[in-house]
C-alpha cells in the first residue's frame, strides 16, 4: 500500500477535519485536491469563490512536518486567513509590506523557531 492511500486512508484526514472545521464530508474537488497535495503530487484546482480552496492547502499542511509557504498578493486576504487559523487553534503569520519592522522580526523569529505552521507571503517579500 502506497504512503498516501495509508495517510488519506487513514482516520487522520477526516479527524483533522473535523477537529479544525467541524465537518464530516468534503465539498467537490476537495478530497481530489488533497490527495494530489498529500501524494505530492502537482495540482490545480479552481474553484467558486466560498469552494472551500483554502482547506485544500490548509489541511495537507497540518498533516505533513514542516511549515507551509502560501503566497498572496491581497494583504487583506493574507490578514482574514491567518486569522481564521488562529481562531481553529493553527499556528499561522504573515508577511508583507504592511508590516513594521519589529512585527516582521517577530515572525521571523518565529519561522526560526518552528513555531509557524502556516506562512502567508506576499509576492515582494519573496525577493528580499
Amino acid at each position: 500500500m502506497s504512503k498516501i492511500k495509508k495517510i488519506y486512508g487513514s482516520k487522520a484526514v477526516y479527524s483533522c477535519l473535523k477537529r479544525y472545521w467541524g465537518y464530516t464530508e468534503f465539498r467537490p474537488w476537495q478530497k481530489e485536491t488533497i490527495r494530489a497535495i498529500l501524494g505530492e503530487r502537482e495540482s490545480l484546482t479552481i474553484l467558486p469563490t466560498g469552494g472551500g480552496k483554502s482547506m485544500c492547502f490548509q489541511l495537507p499542511a497540518l498533516l505533513k512536518d514542516g511549515m507551509a509557504v502560501v503566497i498572496s498578493p491581497l494583504i487583506s486576504l493574507m490578514k482574514d486567513q491567518v486569522d481564521g487559523l488562529k481562531d481553529m487553534g493553527i499556528s499561522a503569520a504573515c508577511l508583507n509590506s504592511a508590516q513594521d519592522p519589529a512585527r516582521q522580526r517577530e515572525v521571523i523569529s518565529r519561522i526560526e523557531q518552528g513555531d509557524i505552521k502556516i506562512l502567508y507571503l506576499s509576492p515582494e517579500r519573496l525577493q528580499t
